[in-house]
């Protein structure tokens, strides 16, 4: 294949590779995600659905396009209930795929002085786990200079907070083959919802909770339905609280343990009131002879009488013998 390209000298747009590039990204929400990057400033106050129907993109076409850059982290929304009453949702397009609580910081640090200041939306609900120190305060795009050749490589991002403190270990007495279980499906989770996305040490951290569901008798399977069911209307602040609220509230209870069937005591041995040679035997109900003596004192059943004798008996006919051949 060959290419020839020109770059435009003015009225462009700067679209980065990961957007152009993603995979799970259809052509209608790349569209969608470019031309509202190239938008003048005023011209950003419209809503996402009026927007998208200026390029022709509606119905179920649009919803599965905004429902693509929502998952994916490039779409964010909140709905929150003013004064009076009446409901108003807020929409944020970024270019860099954010986490719910970087776009929540990014908001309030973007928002006009201005505008009216209201509770964030996720207050309104209550929150899970414990407050996480600001961790994406003051988040600046990094361009991505892949594409080029450069003598120096592109500096990191510096954050505006300083790292993030790394949560300690616990100490724990859990079988280490568990611990490796319970690490393998908290890393998971991120591939189910973004939101969910765990560092090593912080899956290490929660693995010492999440050996006791296995203790308990329930599966990888298990484990992980119930760290993903029930999606909060209010999003997910911080992944590890959340996690850990779920861990130790949705504990089931330990199996019950079964009291082993008690058989009961053997009965003394007695010895046999029957005739013959002295022997013992066990009774079950009190009786004073064994078995094979009761039976063999018992009258003896007479022999069935042959088919021929009672049809002869019957009818009143002698019997006649079938004659030898």
């Amino acid at each position: 294949m060959l290419r020839h390209a020109i770059a435009p000298s003015a009225r462009y747009t700067k679209a980065s590779n990961d957007v152009v590039r993603h995979p799970r990204l259809n052509s209608d929400a790349k569209i969608l995600l470019l031309y509202i990057q190239g938008l003048p400033g005023d011209a950003i106050c419209k809503p996402l659905s009026e927007l998208a129907r200026k390029l022709g993109i509606k119905g179920r076409a649009y919803q599965k396009a905004k429902g693509q850059l929502v998952e994916h982290g490039y779409v964010h929304e909140w709905r929150s209930q003013s004064e009076g009453g009446r409901w108003l949702t807020e929409q944020l397009v970024v270019n860099n795929p954010l986490t719910s609580e970087q776009a929540r910081l990014l908001l309030r640090e973007t928002a006009p002085a201005s505008a009216p200041t209201g509770p964030p939306p996720s207050t309104r609900f209550p929150t899970v786990g414990e407050p996480t120190p600001r961790a994406a305060g003051g988040y600046k795009p990094v361009e991505d200079h892949s594409d080029k050749t450069t003598p120096h490589p592109p500096s990191e991002p510096e954050s505006a907070t300083g790292p993030t403190p790394t949560p300690t270990p616990q100490t724990t007495t859990a079988d280490p083959a568990q611990l490796t279980r319970a690490e393998r499906v908290l890393l998971s989770l991120r591939h189910s919802r973004r939101e969910l996305h765990l560092g090593v040490s912080e899956a290490h951290a929660l693995a010492v909770e999440a050996v006791k569901w296995f203790e308990r008798g329930l599966s990888e399977s298990d484990l992980r339905h119930a760290l993903l069911a029930e999606r909060p209307q209010e999003g997910v602040r911080s992944a590890v609280g959340f996690l850990r609220h779920r861990l130790i509230q949705k504990l089931p209870e330990p199996p019950v343990q079964h009291q082993p069937h008690e058989r009961p005591p053997l009965r003394e041995l007695v010895e046999c009131a029957g005739p013959g040679e002295s022997h013992v035997f066990r009774p079950l109900f009190g009786e004073s002879e064994c078995p094979s003596c009761c039976r063999a004192a018992a009258p003896t059943e007479p022999e069935p009488i042959p088919w021929r004798e009672r049809i002869a008996g019957i009818n009143g006919t002698p019997t006649a013998l079938p004659a030898e051949a």
